[in-house]
């Protein structure tokens, strides 16, 4: 059996799918559904179970013989949660958890780290995972904090050699784009935010750039299509040989302004943007550019290419959004 935590959410959804079309072993998924449409990111699927995280500890002592991979891809995951005692037991403790069990266990263990853990990229986007390279990153919040505790405990562990799952992988996702995000509100991809305006005749509305090196618009991020995402999983499951941390972008950096005129030319218009200040209350921390180094991702033997932005987005925006079913 393989198990997807987070497997109602964004990325592990889409994950779920691409696991059931392969064949193979049974999946079961850990997940939160709430009150809201999330379930039908799951809706398609056949499921072996669907394990409340509360309920975690005990379905692993009734199961957690059959189960033989781990793609741990729960966590809260919003930028802006100000609770960081829940953004650690959910994103640290957990992570810890689930590490020691398939350390103690033989599980295979692929985690979910991210792009926030660069902070403002000061110190650029090398995925070096030695705890060095690691210990000199600044994150800018109690999310990407929380997913860089991690990664340095895990590279503490390993470079200790004190009990390791016989593979371990932690992803650092840049900026994720594509179906079943609908549920994320606030921290949706910015097509799904500009979409509507396209469709409503008006402008697209985006952040005014309060630097002088970076014209309106042209703020800068790794925007990754979730196919991509779930690619490198895939990979990763028939790579069992390969554990380290890698960047999961495309590596070439794009502007918030191709992203809009993307999601203009995929519903048929041409661009028009309009642009209104940067809130005062994040104008400080506003990130102008990411973008993945992804050497090491090739280097462990990756063969897989990465969506050029305007495929990606008319894809996302024609095959789902803009259809009576916009969930995969």
């Amino acid at each position: 059996m393989i198990l997807v935590t987070g497997g109602a959410g964004f990325i592990g959804s889409n994950l779920v799918a691409a696991l059931e079309a392969r064949g193979g072993p049974e999946i079961a998924v850990v997940d939160r559904l709430g009150s809201d449409e999330k379930w039908r990111n799951l809706a398609k699927r056949e499921l072996a179970a669907i394990v409340p995280p509360e309920d975690l500890d005990a379905w692993l002592a009734r199961h957690g013989d059959t189960v033989e991979m781990v793609f741990h891809l729960g966590a809260v995951s919003a930028t802006t949660e100000r609770d960081a005692d829940l953004v650690i037991a959910s994103n640290f403790t957990l992570s810890l958890r689930l590490w020691d069990w398939c350390a103690a266990t033989g599980a295979r263990f692929v985690y979910a780290s991210s792009g926030a853990t660069y902070g403002s990229g000061a110190e650029g986007f090398d995925d070096d995972g030695s705890r060095e390279a690691l210990a000199r990153l600044r994150p800018l919040n109690a999310y990407g904090w929380s997913k860089h505790l991690f990664d340095r405990r895990v590279a503490r562990l390993v470079a200790e050699g004190r009990p390791a799952p016989p593979q371990w992988v932690g992803l650092k996702f840049f900026n994720v784009y594509g179906p079943n995000e609908g549920h994320k509100g606030r921290m949706a991809s910015v097509v799904t935010h500009v979409l509507p305006q396209v469709l409503a005749g008006g402008p697209a509305v985006l952040f005014r750039s309060h630097r002088p090196d970076y014209a309106d618009g042209g703020q800068l991020r790794d925007f990754v299509h979730v196919d991509d995402c779930v690619g490198v999983m895939l990979w990763l499951r028939d790579r069992p040989d390969v554990s380290g941390l890698f960047n999961v972008g495309t590596g070439r950096a794009r502007s918030f302004a191709d992203l809009a005129a993307a999601v203009f030319r995929a519903a048929g218009r041409e661009p028009d943007i309009a642009y209104v200040d940067t809130p005062a209350e994040i104008r400080d921390r506003y990130q102008y550019f990411t973008e993945a180094r992804i050497e090491r991702l090739r280097d462990a033997g990756y063969p897989g290419q990465f969506l050029p932005l305007e495929e990606g987005v008319r894809r996302y925006v024609q095959d789902f959004l803009l259809t009576d079913d916009p969930y995969r």
